[in-house]
């Protein structure tokens, strides 16, 4: 066993998979960032306009939400004339997040008493001093746990890019098992060494990021029962 693990974790091959690894890292927090910021309009349109803007989002999400993330990557990886493949993919992502996280965002500002834009009003506050400085901070307190849930799932499906010979993490993975084969015999522990590690690390990460959440979750239900 041994042998297969100095094999395959040789300096360079082990470069090259964190060099992958970085990759998914930072299409992940990318994908994440641009995902809250463009989720939150959507989800303030959403629930606030039921004009056109509102209808809009609704089609948006409802059309993102309802269909494989895979198939928007491959649209834009495809379809679009710029960017890098790493580029194209990043933005599928993003867009398919997006809605995702319209919908958490849409859900923490339900549990936002409506009688708080009263009682702002009553202050001198307009509607959008309303939300930003009264209503999305309580969104967000609320819902942090399900948006580092979606984090958790984000950094899992990047590897989907794989697919589209994006060179992240699994991608990488899967191509050192194909070079592998140029230096060494391969072998069935050859295979199960390197799936195994990768999926050590996915879940080390990711695991991490649940601790964190259920973290969260306890203390939110500390402070709901203390008030």
């Amino acid at each position: 066993m041994l042998k297969i693990f100095q094999d395959v974790f040789t300096p360079s091959n082990t470069m090259f998979l964190l060099e992958g690894l970085g990759l998914t890292l930072v299409i992940s927090v990318v994908t994440v960032a641009l995902g809250i910021l463009l989720g939150t309009i959507l989800g303030l349109l959403r629930s606030y306009d039921r004009f056109i803007l509102g209808r809009l989002a609704a089609v948006y999400i409802e059309i993102f939400r309802n269909t494989p993330l895979l198939l928007w990557i491959f649209v834009f990886y495809i379809l679009i004339p710029v960017g890098t493949p790493t580029v194209r993919g990043a933005m599928g992502m993003t867009l398919f997040t997006s809605a995702v996280i319209a919908e958490i965002v849409r859900g923490g500002l339900n549990s936002v008493h409506r009688g708080q834009f009263e009682a702002a009003a009553s202050q001198g506050f307009s509607f959008f001093q309303t939300l930003w400085y009264i209503v999305l901070p309580q969104c967000f307190r609320r819902i942090v746990p399900s948006l580092l849930s979606q984090v958790v799932t984000t950094i899992k499906d990047t590897s989907f890019l794989y697919q589209v010979a994006i060179a992240e993490f699994f991608y990488r993975a899967k191509n050192l098992m194909s070079s592998l084969s140029k230096t060494v015999v391969v072998t069935s522990g050859h295979v199960f060494t390197i799936f195994a590690v990768v999926a050590i690390v996915y879940f080390l990460i990711n695991f991490s990021i649940s601790v964190a959440v259920r973290s969260l979750q306890r203390r939110r239900e500390k402070t709901a029962v203390s008030l």
